[in-house]
C-alpha cells in the first residue's frame, strides 16, 4: 500500500490548470466533455485519492476505486444513485493492485454488473496477498527483516500486523480483462493507449489519450510526492528502482511535455517531461548519497535511511523504508557497485566494491 510516498520541492516548471479547485467527497468536476474528476478520502498521510468517471455516452467507465471503508462505499453508493443520470457502469478500469485502487473494484463489480480491467501481474499480484489475510507471518518473511538489521521488538510488531493488506480490498471479481503495454481500446469515442510502469507496483498501466492530450497517470508520475519503491520479501533479490527508472524514460518517451497529467494524489498538472526528469534525477542523487555513505564503513539497511529519506523513519513506516532502502542497494549490486555479506546473527552487510 502506499505511505511513504516521499515529498519533493514544488517546480515553478508544473503548472496546475485548475489551481487548488478540488472535488468534495462524493461530487465531480468535469476535466473536459465526457470525463469527471472525484476524490475519495484515505485514513493515512495521503488523505486522499483521485480517481476518474468517464461518459461512454449510454453507460459509464469508473477509474480506480478507493479504498475499501464504509465512508467511502457510502460516497459511492451516493455517487451512483445521484451523479449518473441513471445510466450503467459498463467497465472498472484499476491502474494497480494497492488497495487505495483496487479497494473496492470487487464491491463496485458486484454492485454494477460492470468488467474488471486491469493488468494481469496487478491482478494475480492482489489475489495472492489477499489470500494472505488471516495467516502467521511466514519465516521467509521474518528471515528477510532480520537480515535487513530489525530488532525484536520491530520483527514482534512485523507479526502482529502482517496480512492485512486484504482488509482494505473488498473480495475481487474472478475474471478479468486484462490491460497489457501498447494495448489501444475506445473509451468516450476516442482511442486511448495503455502505457505500463514498473517499480511502484508489478504492472502499472496508465492510459493515455492523443486526441485529448490527456494521461491518467495513477502512481506511477505525481507531481509533488515520489512514490515508493520497494523490495518485498517474495523477491528479496529483486531490482523494482532499475524497473522505475527504465518506466520513467519509457513514459517521458511516450508523451508529449505539455501532456495534461491526472494523477492518483495531488492535483492534475501539466509538465510531465520535466518531472519525470526530476524523479530519475532524484533517485540517482540518492545513490550517490548511499554510495557515499557505504564508503564510510558497511552499512545494514536500517542504518542507511538518512541517506535515502533525508529524515529519520519511525516505527509505523519501518517496512516501506525497508524496502525502499534495499531497492536501492540492489540496484547498486545489479550495477556492480555495492557487495552484501551476511554476519554470524544472519544480518546483512553492504560494502562498496
Amino acid at each position: 500500500m502506499d505511505g511513504l510516498e516521499t515529498k519533493t520541492k514544488a517546480s515553478p516548471r508544473l503548472v496546475y490548470p485548475f489551481g487548488t479547485q478540488t472535488p468534495q467527497t462524493g461530487d465531480l468536476i468535469q476535466i473536459r466533455a465526457h470525463l469527471y474528476w472525484l476524490r475519495m478520502p484515505l485514513p493515512f498521510d495521503l488523505e486522499w485519492i483521485n480517481l476518474w468517471l468517464v461518459d461512454e455516452g449510454d453507460a459509464w467507465t469508473i477509474i480506480d476505486t478507493g479504498l475499501q471503508t464504509s465512508e467511502t462505499q457510502q460516497a459511492w453508493r451516493h455517487l451512483l444513485e445521484t451523479q449518473l443520470d441513471g445510466k450503467p457502469v459498463r467497465r472498472i478500469l484499476v491502474t494497480h493492485m494497492h488497495p487505495d485502487h483496487i479497494g473496492n473494484a470487487g464491491w463496485l463489480h458486484r454492485k454494477t454488473g460492470a468488467e474488471l480491467w486491469i493488468s494481469r501481474l496487478e491482478y494475480i499480484t492482489c489475489r495472492m496477498l489477499c489470500a494472505d489475510t488471516g495467516r502467521e507471518a511466514p519465516q521467509a518473511a521474518i528471515d528477510f527483516y532480520t537480515r535487513a538489521g530489525w530488532d525484536d521488538a520491530a520483527l514482534e510488531t512485523y507479526k502482529t500486523r502482517f496480512g492485512r493488506f486484504g482488509l482494505g480490498v473488498s473480495q475481487m471479481p474472478d475474471q478479468f480483462y486484462r490491460l497489457s503495454d501498447g494495448d489501444h481500446f475506445q473509451m468516450a469515442g476516442q482511442d486511448w493507449q495503455v502505457i505500463i510502469g514498473r517499480g511502484h507496483s508489478p504492472e502499472h498501466a496508465c492510459l493515455y489519450c492523443p486526441s485529448w492530450n490527456l494521461l491518467i497517470s495513477g502512481d506511477q508520475l505525481l507531481p509533488r510526492i515520489s512514490s515508493n519503491v520497494s523490495v518485498h520479501p517474495t523477491e528479496p533479490e529483486a531490482d523494482p528502482l532499475s524497473d522505475w527508472l527504465t518506466s520513467c524514460a519509457h513514459l517521458k518517451a511516450s508523451v508529449p511535455e505539455d501532456v495534461l497529467v491526472l494523477p492518483a494524489h495531488n492535483e492534475p498538472f501539466t509538465g510531465a517531461h520535466h518531472r519525470l526528469q526530476a524523479l530519475i534525477n532524484g533517485h540517482e542523487k540518492a545513490l550517490i548519497r548511499l554510495k557515499r555513505r557505504l564508503g564510510e564503513a558497511p552499512r545494514r539497511v536500517i542504518d542507511i535511511f538518512p541517506a535515502i529519506f533525508g529524515r529519520k523513519i519511525g516505527p509505523g513506516l519501518m517496512g516501506l523504508a525497508t524496502g525502499e532502502g534495499l531497492a536501492h542497494l540492489n540496484c547498486l549490486r545489479h550495477r556492480g557497485e555495492v557487495i552484501r555479506q551476511c554476519d554470524e546473527q544472519g544480518v546483512d552487510w553492504y560494502s562498496l566494491l
